[in-house]
């Protein structure tokens, strides 16, 4: 009954999120949101360095700026469901600003690579979370 319980309590620490077929712990999911927020910063001061970019891909892009720094407590919450949800709101606001910035034509290739980096990063996660 000793084993039993401490199994439990074990995999309640670990708190593992299994989804896809792919297990993440909830360290693995900080870490990897961390991640995110970096390379959505990068993404959105590239974009801020470009004085031609459409206005339509810089508000995107700041509100996803927006958006994934205030996802911090969601994040750190460990609660799947809110998780889940913060992720697949952000990638929705990933898919506009990726799609703004197709239509967008020509425009600096850092400029493209950071949006689509971002947008790959954003999907990715939340393919591994459903």
């Amino acid at each position: 009954m000793a084993q039993a319980t401490y199994g439990i309590c074990c995999l309640n620490r670990l708190k593992l999120m299994f989804k896809g077929g792919i297990m993440l712990q909830a360290s693995e999911i900080q870490k990897r949101f961390t991640h995110l927020q970096q390379t959505v910063s990068e993404a959105s001061r590239i974009c801020h360095s470009d004085a031609t970019l459409p206005k339509d891909l810089m508000s995107w892009m700041d509100e996803l700026d927006k958006e994934c720094q205030s996802a911090t407590r969601v994040m750190s919450s460990r609660d799947e469901d809110r998780i889940r949800q913060c992720v697949d709101d952000l990638e929705r606001i990933g898919d506009r600003a990726e799609r703004a910035c197709e239509q967008a034509g020509s425009l600096d290739a850092k400029v493209k690579d950071a949006v689509s980096s971002m947008h790959t990063e954003l999907s990715d996660l939340k393919r591994q979370l459903h």
